[in-house]
């Protein structure tokens, strides 16, 4: 069967996109064939894009998407065909109408969520689940700082983040999206495109810093983060949106007060079955709790991928951005 799907052929900017015709095949023993009901669009789908990440060409894009199960191979056994799934990580290729995966990769939608819901929740969710809960435990009453804060990643972060008691204080881009920050559970958001970052965190800790910085603007955003932290602070790089950060130097760590810096990936923490499915399930429970709500601002039909990903890149996006099949 011959199916829509996203390919590059060269990696560069928005219009190395082609919307093509490609054949899906059969399950394997152990896969499932999924018909793609939502697609969530991310910032990694950029980097595969561009460059930043490299890829065997030609390529798929896109590593999150929910769907219904329309075939299963010959060992799967928990997953029946009609069963509502959604995944998030593996290879480059959710943005397609129809998609071969492997069965023990995949969480199966709960009741109550819908499939934009899934698609738009579950790769930032359990990105905010490990940065929050394992990366750096942030507890109840600590400060906390976040970029990109009216993202798809940064509302859930602010969320989450109110649930479990934290200070957080926000950055983002403009009057409009700071509004969008402190209504999804920041007490303070610093607009970046008017305020002096390091001396607006300053003033709100007393001139202390903060405890961690989790930041996914990379390269513009770095020696701002480093000097918003306090002594023993954790800087958390985990996005490059502006591009990858300059090497760390270990003395100017400690100069500034005995840093730790680390580069976590979503794909370590959820790289075995039994912590996707944790992770996973600590999302879902919180949005079934009503402590987590879904922002999807965004939706575009799988021609409009290019348009899409200009938007995304340009930062005129806030939540959740998808792409229908």
């Amino acid at each position: 069967m011959k199916v829509k799907a996203v390919r590059i052929h060269a990696q560069g900017a928005a219009d190395v996109l082609r919307v093509e015709l490609v054949e899906t095949g059969s399950p394997g023993p152990d896969e499932i064939l999924i018909r793609q009901t939502a697609i969530g669009l991310n910032f990694q789908d950029i980097y595969h894009r561009s460059g930043w990440y490299s890829l065997p060409l030609p390529s798929g894009l896109g590593t999150e998407a929910a769907g219904v199960v329309e075939q299963v191979g010959s060992n799967v056994t928990e997953i029946r065909p009609g069963d509502r799934v959604c995944y998030a990580g593996g290879a480059p290729g959710s943005d397609a109408a129809y998609r071969l995966f492997p069965a023990d990769r995949v969480i199966v939608t709960p009741a109550g969520v819908t499939d934009e819901e899934a698609a738009a929740v579950l790769m930032k969710g359990m990105t905010v689940e490990y940065l929050l809960n394992r990366c750096y435990p942030v507890e109840r009453g600590m400060p906390v700082l976040f970029h990109a804060a009216a993202g798809g990643v940064g509302l859930l972060a602010g969320q989450w983040g109110r649930h479990i008691g934290a200070r957080m204080i926000g950055i983002a881009n403009g009057p409009e999206k700071c509004a969008l920050a402190l209504r999804n559970g920041y007490s303070e958001c610093i607009d970046r495109s008017k305020e002096d970052v390091v001396g607006r965190v300053r003033a709100l800790t007393k001139g202390e810093g903060v405890a961690v910085v989790y930041d996914c603007v990379g390269k513009d955003s770095f020696e701002q983060s480093l000097h918003c932290l306090a002594p023993r602070g954790v800087f958390v790089s985990f996005g490059t949106i502006t591009g990858p950060p300059p090497p760390v130097s270990a003395p100017l760590l400690q100069k500034l007060g005995s840093l730790y810096f680390t580069r976590p990936t979503l794909a370590t923490y959820i790289a075995s079955v039994t912590d996707l499915r944790a992770s996973a399930a600590a999302v879902f429970d919180l949005l079934a709790r009503g402590i987590l709500e879904i922002n999807i601002n965004q939706r575009y039909p799988l021609d409009e991928v290019a348009l899409a990903h200009n938007d995304l890149e340009r930062g005129r996006n806030t939540g959740s951005t998808l792409l229908i099949p």
